[in-house]
């Protein structure tokens, strides 16, 4: 079990009180999602109903465990309804592609931004 120091979800600050940003360094797992997103999300909604979420998988980001991809899955189904936008900032292909063909399913406006474009990624998500 790593410690809270290695977590692999970091919170990103300096973001509006109704963004939640996060970055994935390293392998993300399911332990991730419970113990770091999860709660942020939920404590942001708590606090103001709609949410934006910008999710950074830059150069740092390693990939998903089996378990993680599903808690990404569940997390997201438990919360879409307060998400306004989602910003996934990336420059990994797969990532890319599959943002973009699973997008249309997805409740609210998403927008995938490359890694050089994150300061464009923070603005579009933080607007009402």
């Amino acid at each position: 079990r790593r410690s809270y120091h290695e977590r692999v979800i970091q919170l990103l600050p300096a973001l509006p009180d109704d963004v939640v940003g996060f970055e994935a360094v390293g392998e993300v797992t399911a332990q991730d999602y419970t113990e770091v997103l999860a709660p942020a999300i939920s404590s942001a909604i708590a606090a103001h109903g709609d949410i934006g979420v910008l999710y950074v998988l830059g150069e740092r980001f390693t990939g998903y465990s089996g378990p993680a991809m599903w808690e990404d899955a569940v997390v997201g189904t438990e919360h879409f309804a307060h998400w306004r936008r989602v910003a996934v900032v990336t420059d990994t292909d797969w990532v890319r592609h599959t943002v973009h063909a699973f997008a249309w399913l997805m409740p609210t406006r998403m927008k995938v931004f490359s890694v050089s474009e994150r300061p464009d990624a923070e603005r579009w998500v933080s607007e009402v």
